[in-house]
């Protein structure tokens, strides 16, 4: 049976080689049929002390390790702060490719010269 792998945000890396990580779920409103978040945090084992508070992870299950972690750090992905992660997508989108329009300018204002 596979291992099951969730995404989470880091809350808490206070206690040796644990982090607590808060993973978010959106479920819907069984009368109001409205999404409403989720949220459930787990105890994971971060062997390298590694991992920081706001950093996002991958967590996946495996044996337990203590009485509260029943899950482990992978170690595959570079840690990466909320903040770099949206100085990174705000760089990228403020340099366009070579080449590609701007999203404000018609088409005719594109065909016309300066």
């Amino acid at each position: 049976m596979p291992k099951r792998v969730l995404t989470g945000v880091v809350v808490s890396d206070k206690a040796d080689k644990t982090v607590i990580v808060r993973v978010e779920r959106r479920v819907m409103h069984p009368v109001y049929k409205k999404f409403i978040s989720r949220s459930k945090k787990y105890a994971a084992h971060d062997a390298t002390n590694a991992r920081k508070t706001g950093d996002s992870v991958r967590i996946e299950e495996c044996r337990p390790i203590s009485k509260s972690k029943r899950w482990i750090v992978l170690g595959d992905e570079t840690p990466v702060t909320r903040k770099e992660a949206a100085a990174a997508t705000k760089d990228d989108a403020a340099t366009p490719a070579p080449g590609a329009r701007s999203p404000r300018r018609s088409a005719k204002t594109a065909a016309t010269p300066e």
